[in-house]
């Protein structure tokens, strides 16, 4: 999939149950617990239960998933000292 580097990337949550994503480039792994996404503006991870996707469509990069959402983190492209060494500076 080709997406350009102007493409927009937005998430909205609705009642933490309904997720939808917008400007992601690919599906790394997902299971009921976590997704991994690569966006346009990083690897991100969604953290839930009974997490599932229900649309992906790689053409426009909009994703959509329900489940009972936790967390949304975006991990870090540095692999020495992770996250939380960024935010302890």
């Amino acid at each position: 999939m080709d997406i350009g580097i102007d493409m927009n990337h937005a998430i909205i949550t609705e009642g933490r149950e309904k997720l939808s994503i917008s400007g992601v480039r690919d599906v790394l792994a997902f299971d009921e617990e976590t997704i991994q996404l690569d966006t346009v503006c990083g690897r991100m991870t969604v953290k839930g239960e009974n997490l599932h996707i229900v649309s992906f469509h790689t053409e426009s990069g909009d994703l959509s998933a329900e489940g009972r959402l936790h967390a949304v983190a975006y991990l870090s492209d540095n692999s020495r000292g992770g996250m939380f060494s960024k935010l302890f500076r």
